[in-house]
């Protein structure tokens, strides 16, 4: 067994180890000697532990889902071995000696602990070799953790051992340049990040320094890991990682192996995601796995998932050379504090809005299947008159952003400077992965050495010399003619390639990672370009500012009626995992993979009602669609409806973003609804009803107004009428008397 090495000079002063202070890796002597179990008297880390403030244990008072907490996120000494980050929400607990071990992870509302046993901090597989990075070994049983059994826990062979620590406040990673309509209440990002240096005392990985990352968010119980590995000595070959394992306890206790279970009040997430509309369809690199060690379970064949780990499922496969460094990607980890599905989610949807908030602009946007320019320019000018912000070259449009002739450019540039003019943003569609290139660009398949076996069949790599190309050329688009949104259909999508040829990766094992690590770096250039990004994708953590709501296209082919309920129940779903300026929905004004005369809206004038519905869900939601047609009205009477429309939404846009609380789903056979909330604004909750029958009806509609942070009196006004005062009773509620018409829209305004 090989130890730790934390022989420190004593000739380094107090001042020197202050939190801001950098690993220096001269300062620890590589000898291979067994560590103690105390810290000596002059150590470095005992000098930084009591350089830090003694841990109070103290919980947050507020509910941070509706005031925010006044306690802030701090990095404290809890013992002489120990150290606990926390921000009164949550708290992360460290022992150091003799090495770095997570011994505990807590909701602090709840006071649920995470973690059932001590597992090492991440892993690196280096030359094919896995090495632990921290971690402890000897844990008496595996199925619980009593502190007195630490004191006697070793170290694991060939674990990177802990050398150092600092603390510094949460940076920025993503350049935003902010551009556009954003909520007045929009959610800052501070807190402090605590990084652990570990090195290693064999002498092949000599100059192999590991950093392992933390944050913790001011007023969200929410943490973020990562690893950076730096090399200082030979060439390596990174193959693989995990950047956090947690061992946790099994929330039911099956005997055999069920096919489904519960999982543990813990959400997580990284940013390793691509190939769907939310999270739970774009998880590459999250595992629950089995725990061999864990003798105890009740599991008779110990085969209960109870591990949860992060990291890709192969690769990156990357080769370090003296002087290289690699950052993997973040993992987060939200403590939940019940199992209620609407406060559960309302917490992961704040969690998006601190971690992208260029998620929350929500430009008021039309898809115009034109390219002619004076359609071009007459859709701008209908979007001033009318109160739309964006234009977007749709897919069949005719716009080419491949076309690298000056002729292009010189032609999107003038319509740009024409919108930009009239105070209108300008965007386009580019498809990247749904598509065949040739044998040479597509991606190869492991097992027939041939194109194919993408997740559309044929698609290009994104590390061949066409995929390089194509990136540049969007670049090169966007510079040229400044417009504003890049609207990319089949974004990167997670496929591997076999190629041996392709100039962004060596093969299949970094092929994924490569492409990958291409894309988030093309998206986070738009994101400092200040370029709106919808994706039909979850990249949300690498900059993308919209995905799909999540429909099936060909319902759109579908009668208006039955369009107009279905595209309701698709709000009403999507917003349990997205925020209302997260997702787009659509619209056909024309046709859109058929149906005919019954399924489109156009001529507009001839459908006032369906057209009108369709705005009072989507902008009643907070949800932009993609209006597809040639033009925004046909007449008048259309403009007029369309200007009505904008106008509300504007006026209540602050509130209309606002998180969403669900009240009932549509089904066609009664009422349906739900209700906006912001305990921070003047308008508190904003409610829309439907009633999708021919006849009017009256019902008494339950308003919970817990999250409007109202306690006991609310004022309530009914389709901007006189609002009038009610008792809000001891469950947070209002009973309301509601008179729905036939075929309609009530807006209920909570103040």
């Amino acid at each position: 067994m090989k130890y730790c090495i934390l022989l420190i000079s004593t000739l380094l002063s107090l001042q020197a180890f202050s939190q801001s202070q950098q690993f220096n890796k001269s300062n620890f002597p590589n000898n291979n000697i067994r560590f103690k179990q105390a810290i000596k008297p002059d150590s470095l880390l005992e000098a930084k532990i009591n350089a830090l403030p003694l841990f109070q244990n103290e919980a947050a008072k507020e509910d941070w889902l509706v005031t925010t907490p006044k306690t802030k996120t701090e990095v404290y000494k809890k013992s002489q071995n120990e150290i606990v980050i926390n921000n009164g929400l949550a708290s992360r607990t460290f022992r150091v000696v003799p090495n770095l071990a997570t011994i505990s992870i807590k909701n602090l509302k709840s006071d649920e602990e995470y973690i059932r046993a001590v597992k090492p901090e991440a892993e690196v597989v280096i030359n094919d070799k896995a090495y632990p990075i921290g971690g402890l070994e000897g844990q008496i049983n595996q199925g619980y953790l009593k502190h007195e059994w630490l004191d006697q826990m070793t170290l694991p062979d060939d674990a990177f051992c802990l050398v150092d620590f600092s603390v510094q406040p949460i940076k920025s990673t993503i350049p935003w340049k902010k551009k556009r309509w954003l909520p007045t209440t929009q959610w800052e990002k501070t807190g402090k990040e605590l990084i652990f240096h570990f090195t290693h005392p064999a002498d092949s990985l000599q100059g192999i320094e590991v950093e392992v990352h933390y944050e913790l968010f001011d007023n969200i119980p929410l943490f973020s890991k990562w690893i950076v590995v730096k090399n200082k000595g030979k060439d390596i070959t990174l193959t693989n990682f995990t950047g956090e394992i947690i061992a946790h306890h099994e929330i039911e206790n099956y005997v055999d192996m069920p096919t489904t279970w519960r999982w543990p009040n813990l959400y997580i997430e990284n940013e390793f995601a691509f190939g769907g509309f939310t999270y739970g369809e774009s998880i590459k690199s999250i595992y629950w796995e089995k725990d061999a060690s864990y003798t105890s379970q009740s599991n008779y064949l110990l085969q209960m998932p109870c591990v949860i780990v992060s990291k890709p499922k192969i690769g990156p496969n990357i080769d370090l050379s003296a002087g290289g460094e690699f950052t993997s990607f973040k993992t987060y980890v939200l403590p939940l504090d019940g199992s209620d599905r609407e406060r559960n989610s309302l917490a992961q949807r704040k969690m998006y809005r601190i971690l992208a908030p260029w998620s929350a602009e929500n430009p008021i946007f039309m898809h115009l299947i034109s390219s002619d320019p004076k359609v071009v320019k007459s859709a701008i000018d209908q979007c001033v008159e009318t109160g739309y912000e964006m234009v977007i070259l749709s897919f069949g449009s005719g716009l080419n952003m491949e076309d690298t002739s000056q002729a292009n450019y010189t032609k999107w540039k003038t319509l740009t400077d024409y919108a930009h003019e009239k105070g209108i943003e300008l965007g386009s569609y580019s498809l990247f992965s749904s598509r065949k290139i040739n044998e040479e660009t597509d991606v190869i398949d492991l097992n027939t050495g041939k194109p194919g076996g993408a997740k559309f069949g044929n698609a290009p790599c994104l590390g061949s010399k066409w995929g390089v190309e194509y990136i540049e050329k969007l670049k090169a688009f966007y510079e040229q003619t400044g417009m504003d949104l890049l609207e990319h259909d089949g974004p990167y999508p997670g496929d591997f390639c076999a190629s041996t040829q392709h100039v962004g990766h060596k093969g299949y094992a970094d092929s994924q990672y490569m492409q990958w690590s291409q894309t988030i770096a093309f998206y986070q250039w738009l994101r400092a370009k200040g370029i709106y990004l919808n994706a039909p994708d979850f990249y949300f953590l690498s900059g993308s500012n919209k995905c799909s709501i999540g429909y099936r296209e060909v319902n759109w082919s579908l009668p208006r009626a039955e369009q107009i309920i279905l595209g309701r129940q698709n709000i009403y779903d999507a917003t349990w995992l997205k925020t209302p300026s997260m997702g787009w929905t659509f619209v056909p004004l024309t046709q859109y993979h058929g149906g005919g005369d019954a399924a489109t809206l156009e001529p507009l004038s001839d459908h006032l009602e369906e057209y009108g519905a369709h705005m009072d869900q989507n902008y009643g939601a907070g949800v932009q669609a993609c209006y597809r047609g040639p033009r925004l009205y046909d007449s008048e009477e259309t403009k007029k409806l369309v200007i009505e429309k904008i106008t509300r939404y504007k006026q209540y846009r602050d509130i209309l973003n606002a998180d969403v609380i669900h009240l009932k789903r549509p089904t066609g056979r009664d009422w349906d609804g739900i209700m906006h909330v912001d305990p921070k604004l003047k308008t508190k909750g904003y409610a829309l009803l439907y009633n999708p029958l021919e006849k009017a009806i009256k019902k008494n509609i339950r308003l919970p107004l817990y999250y409007t942070g109202l306690s006991s009196k609310a004022l309530i006004s009914i389709n901007e009428g006189k609002a009038q005062e009610y008792d809000i009773n001891r469950n947070y509620e209002v009973m309301l008397e509601v008179e729905l018409k036939a075929n309609s829209q009530t807006r209920i305004i909570i103040e």
